[in-house]
């Protein structure tokens, strides 16, 4: 973890440990274990440190404190009802704040439709952009699925009834049954807007 700009911020005149962790809210050994690479600096930390030592953070701080990348592109939208929109090759649209445990392969996804439960539709589902086909591991886990129609669908993931086709379930919208699952890349995240 790169925490160079911390460590020469608390140098300053009038910084210390104890000012740090009162600014973030926490208890004084968070401060410690953190300098000692014990504990990862939370995104939305970067900028209460940044404030507190009265330095620009580097700006390819990522999601844990270190240098990875601070955002996540949008790369399109993804289906959560029973219409599907496809992701492939629409974006980069924006970018977002990147979530903890963000990689340089993190993208994000706009959910379009309720069947996740109404709350979700408009927010961002977070995951590692890699197409692999959908293994045992995926069971259960909620995922962004290529389907062979070319719909990219937000949707929990059971084995289907048929040799090597896949179940798709979510909150609110009827199973859709016996799909054949091209790729699927376990979320990472959900995002409010």
């Amino acid at each position: 973890m790169n925490i160079d700009w911390i460590e020469r911020g608390l140098r300053k005149p009038g910084k210390t440990q104890s000012g740090l962790a009162r600014a973030l809210g926490r208890n004084p050994s968070t401060v410690t274990a953190l300098l000692k690479g014990q504990r990862r600096l939370q995104l939305h930390e970067i900028a209460m440190v940044a404030e507190y030592l009265e330095v620009t953070p580097p700006s390819d701080l990522g999601s844990n404190g270190s240098a990875t990348t601070a955002t996540v592109p949008v790369v399109g939208y993804v289906g959560a009802g029973g219409e599907a929109h496809f992701a492939g090759g629409q974006g980069p649209f924006d970018e977002i704040s990147a979530p903890y445990g963000s990689t340089k392969a993190t993208v994000a996804v706009r959910i379009k439709g309720d069947s996740l439960g109404y709350a979700f539709d408009g927010w961002y589902a977070v995951y590692d952009d890699r197409h692999n086909p959908p293994a045992d591991s995926d069971i259960g886990k909620m995922c962004v699925c290529g389907l062979d129609d070319e719909r990219v669908l937000i949707k929990t993931l059971r084995p289907g009834q048929l040799r090597d086709r896949w179940t798709l379930y979510s909150n609110t919208a009827p199973p859709i049954y016996d799909q054949i699952v091209l790729w699927a890349a376990p979320v990472k995240a959900l995002v409010p807007p």
